[in-house]
């Protein structure tokens, strides 16, 4: 029986073999900037991170990356991996999902994985998925049958009865639950399946639909709250109202996703109770540009251009008053590789490109519960690395365009940095 690594299940090397990454400057999530850097690799751990030459092991693959600085493997808290379409001309991806089979779509949803690995995202959150289709990803990709970041996933998230799963899609097989006893069952279900947490819709909007009505009461998001805790799983609340969300807070939800026009009240109670929030401003951009592809019904630009600014200002008041706030992307059919966008969107919000760097990489492992092994270059925590070129402590688009290597596990996943292109 292959032994497994604690915090991905991937398989550990039989030989562990040593390697010497040299970066110009690197961040390391730690409050350290470092020049010259050079961090040693053994196996898929980090040895130790040094800008002593004299500190590389006789016999180490040198990767010299000089020209560019370093930076953890960034964190996706907010993915739907497997719902990945190509542009097929003519055929409007919602339309494609509901025709791919569960097993043609986790195949060609390894396309999406490395668009999101050459972003500079080595793990992801995947926040909803059919038929289990996200366990199978996260299972394939630990077994090394699949290339793609490492998955923390939820099975099915949790609606009440009549809720559209995505407008054109059909309904969900799994996690339908009305009232307590259902929502514990359906939690339950989800955590048997095999999900690494849960996720609960408590209000309607998604896609084009910019609608925020609570969907559950505050009972059944504390009994969902409660039962994911009692087994050890930290829980996810959608909500894109101002209603779920403060009854998600007041439950003692882990995060909350997209909410907009929140009030002052729950704004305090997260920042005190230290809730993370995943505002997921940028797939708003995401469907206005690509609206007519995805097969909206017109009149989806007017609704999603009005509710981008209250969601930005919404995120703007929050940081204002001291809430954790975790990278997440929503990244749905063509989106992959456009995950870190929204790093953008968080400076627009008043944070430093630092601050920024910071959402998708220490704060967002704290929020996976894998603060001491991910989202940091340090000894112990996996060897997941990027390389960019530039500053982007001085300018986070360095962060959103300019990715030249990523290393994951100790494994070089994806090079530009010899020829244009380079894998």
């Amino acid at each position: 029986m292959v032994a497994l690594s604690p915090v991905s299940a991937e398989p550990r090397q039989a030989a562990k073999t040593i390697k010497a990454v040299r970066f110009g400057k690197l961040w390391d999530a730690k409050g350290k900037l470092w020049t010259n850097a050079i961090v040693i690799v053994e196996g898929d751990r980090i040895r130790t991170v040094t800008s002593d030459r004299a500190a590389i092991p006789t016999g180490a693959e040198v990767i010299d990356l000089s020209p560019y600085t370093g930076l953890p493997g960034l964190i996706d808290v907010h993915t739907h991996m497997t719902m990945y379409t190509d542009e097929t001309p003519g055929e409007p991806m919602l339309k494609q999902l509901t025709a791919n089979p569960p097993a043609v779509e986790v195949f060609l949803a390894r396309k999406g994985a490395l668009r999101t690995l050459e972003a500079g995202v080595t793990t992801v959150r995947d926040l909803g998925s059919d038929q289990y289709m996200d366990i199978a990803m996260r299972d394939l990709i630990n077994r090394g049958e699949m290339v793609g970041p490492r998955m923390f996933v939820c099975g099915y998230g949790l609606y009440i009865t009549n809720t559209p799963y995505k407008p054109g899609l059909n309904p969900p097989a799994g996690g339908i639950a009305d009232g307590v006893p259902e929502v514990l069952r359906v939690v339950r279900q989800q955590i048997a399946a095999g999900a690494d947490l849960i996720k609960m819709y408590a209000s309607t909007g998604t896609d084009d639909d910019v609608t925020g009505f609570q969907t559950y009461s505050y009972e059944e998001i504390k009994a969902a709250v409660d039962t994911a805790h009692q087994f050890g799983k930290k829980i996810a609340i959608h909500s894109y109202g101002p209603d779920g969300a403060r009854d998600a807070v007041r439950a003692g939800t882990d995060s909350l996703e997209h909410s907009t026009d929140m009030d002052d009240a729950t704004i305090s109670e997260m920042a005190k109770h230290g809730t993370f929030y995943v505002p997921t401003i940028d797939h708003n951009r995401y469907y206005i540009d690509n609206g007519d592809k995805i097969g909206y019904a017109p009149g989806y630009k007017e609704k999603l251009q009005a509710f981008i600014p209250r969601n930005l200002e919404t995120a703007r008041k929050a940081f204002k008053a001291g809430v954790k706030f975790a990278m997440g992307s929503d990244a749905i059919y063509t989106m992959f590789g456009q995950n870190t966008r929204e790093l953008g969107w968080f400076v627009k919000a008043g944070m430093t490109p630092e601050q920024a760097l910071g959402t998708a990489t220490s704060n967002a492992a704290k929020l996976l519960g894998k603060e001491k092994e991910l989202g940091a270059v340090a000894p112990g925590y996996l060897a997941d690395l990027v390389a960019v070129e530039g500053d982007p402590l001085a300018d986070i688009n360095v962060v959103l365009n300019n990715v030249r290597w990523v290393m994951k596990s100790g494994e070089a996943v994806m090079d530009k940095t010899k020829a244009p292109g380079a894998r």
